[in-house]
């Protein structure tokens, strides 16, 4: 790659990201006549689906609800294949969305930005990128992904392997053939998970290294009938308001069992859990409305899914291993598979406790537990299934600096701090789409993502319409939002789990609840009640303009709102 010219790019607004986030805000942002920009560090537009091509990668929400609703006529004409989208498909959507709305000519791809900062006098950011190339503009919006700053844990020994490493969130565009091979996978999330049986069928011998085991489901995926897919067509008016409306912004969940699990016999309660079982996907979680609340109750669906697992692997140590018994179930993401625990009977798979012997050393030839004394497996090839550094990372590793050169990272020393997941303190113009304090990751992304992205564009035309050129919030609204988040999720058994949620796969990572538990419904309407009182807890600064036959208006007019609603 060569330098590019340095001579600033003026825009109205400048869009980082490519993916669901970033797409839709151009699109929006065009229809209010900016001049916007995405910039994307990839080869290509999808975010998340241009990197994760993992084998087994999919989404864990229902394709049709996995997609966009701000077009009626993009929703009548797309035909999804599968019940849960391969990252293929996903991706091939979201180019196609890139096409139909002639969104390219406003994306430069291949230009991963390293700095964005913010010129008090001029009221602009500044943004620049790993190349040099500059763009200033009076909005930056933030469209980095929640889930896209993969992270490989430091582990002695790496730079000896002498094998071919792969990590899930950045896999080779042209896959990866492992006939014949013995691989090592480390990690069982949701990647490892969904990768894992595919490898299997492929690999000579197969270590699967599990820290802590995770709690998954089967997702029954299946074909999608033209019958079912024109019968979402002509209903997804209802269903997109129902997720709208809904807690985890999906228009089909529904609780199979209304109240407690406590409330049921024993009997009763297995009755339900076999149903879910057999839907399928993380809409298990609906088998009860207190599964996320109530400690006791969740214990019953634990106990559940501990069951299956013991009926389903044959081998009484391994499946013991497999039971996850560290954190309730639902307070990390829960896992949707197809065969990952039958994986473990075939004769090709070892599954590697490191609860029992952790990883001392990667090898040159292989991958070694236990210390001195402890035993090598042998692997041609390592995957790294080890997650990312969630809510956060995307956003840390650009060096973001708002008035006074105050920098994010010394704001969110602590954790990061912002109001309604949309905006900081200190940080005129800057939008984050669906940062931390928002539904974000416990939603159905696509409805959290067309909410964000419409509130900050319908902020925009606010500004514009009334004069205004810079919004900001104020600290105190920021601080009952953070206090707001924290005790909602205080009230839940999330705090529960050392989880990404909390960033606790990151060593050194301040451990505090990322996202906002209250619900993607509740949290909908508060948001529009903010704006709907004039933006209560922000900052509306009035713009220095000069008009034909108007006096200069005072540049320094200000309209603030203390209160946080």
């Amino acid at each position: 790659m060569t330098a590019r010219s340095t001579r600033p790019v003026e825009l109205d607004a400048v869009i980082v990201g490519a993916g669901f986030s970033g797409l839709y805000m151009l699109h929006r942002l065009r229809a209010l006549g900016m001049r916007a920009r995405v910039v994307e560090a990839g080869a290509g537009v999808g975010g998340t689906w241009y990197w994760n091509r993992y084998p087994g990668a999919r989404c864990d929400s229902d394709s049709v609800e996995y997609s966009y609703s701000f077009s009626k006529e993009l929703e009548q004409e797309w035909r999804w294949t599968e019940r849960f989208a391969t990252q293929p498909e996903i991706l091939r959507y979201l180019e196609h969305v890139a096409d139909r709305f002639d969104l390219r000519s406003d994306i430069q791809l291949a230009t991963p930005i390293v700095s964005a900062s913010f010129d008090d006098e001029e009221n602009r950011w500044v943004l620049e990128s790993e190349l040099g190339e500059r763009f200033t503009a009076t909005f930056c919006i933030m469209a980095t992904g929640c889930l896209s700053t993969w992270r490989i844990p430091e582990i002695a020994g790496q730079s000896t392997f002498q094998g071919a490493s792969y990590h899930t969130g950045s896999w080779p565009h042209e896959g990866v053939d492992f006939t014949g091979k013995r691989v090592g996978v480390i990690g069982t999330g949701s990647s490892g998970i969904q990768s894992i049986p595919i490898i299997a069928e492929q690999a000579k011998e197969l270590y699967v290294f599990q820290r802590t085991p995770n709690f998954s489901v089967p997702a029954r995926n299946a074909p999608l009938t033209e019958e079912y897919q024109a019968h979402v067509r002509s209903t997804y008016g209802e269903l997109r308001a129902k997720a709208r409306a809904s807690s985890g912004g999906l228009g089909a969940f529904e609780l199979m069992g209304a109240g407690s699990a406590l409330e049921r016999t024993a009997a009763e309660r297995d009755e339900i859990y076999e149903r879910a079982w057999a839907k399928g996907g993380a809409l298990f979680l609906g088998s009860f409305g207190d599964l996320v609340v109530n400690e006791e109750s969740n214990k019953t669906a634990r106990d559940f899914i501990h069951r299956k697992i013991r009926q389903i692997v044959r081998d009484p140590k391994t499946a013991e291993a497999l039971l996850p018994d560290d954190h309730p179930l639902g307070t990390k993401r829960i896992c949707v598979d197809t065969d990952y625990y039958a994986t473990f009977n075939r004769p090709n798979v070892t599954l590697v406790d490191l609860r029992r012997s952790p990883i001392s050393e990667i090898t040159p030839s292989g991958i070694k537990t236990g210390g001195a004394d402890g035993e090598e497996y042998p692997v041609d090839c390592i995957v790294y299934a080890t997650g990312f550094d969630a809510m956060t990372g995307a956003l840390l590793r650009i060096d973001i600096r708002g008035r006074e050169d105050r920098a994010l990272r010394d704001e969110w020393e602590g954790g990061p701090r912002t109001y309604l997941g949309l905006m900081c303190a200190g940080f005129p113009n800057l939008f984050t789409v669906t940062g931390p304090g928002s539904p974000s990751v416990l939603s159905n992304m696509t409805t959290s993502i067309e909410q964000h992205v419409e509130w900050i564009s319908d902020c925009i035309a606010h500004m514009r319409a009334g004069g205004f050129d810079r919004i900001e919030p104020t600290v105190e609204a920021q601080d009952d939002w953070v206090e707001h988040v924290n005790d909602v999720a205080h009230m839940t058994l999330y705090p529960k789990a050392k989880s990404w949620y909390v960033g606790a796969n990151v060593p050194g990572k301040p451990q505090v609840f990322m996202p906002y538990v209250g619900g993607v419904g509740a949290y909908r309407a508060k948001c529009t009640e903010i704006a709907e009182r004039g933006y209560t807890g922000f900052v509306l600064r009035g713009e220095e303009r000069r008009s034909k036959g108007r006096p200069r208006r005072d540049a320094r007019s200000e309209r603030a709102s203390r209160s946080s609603g």
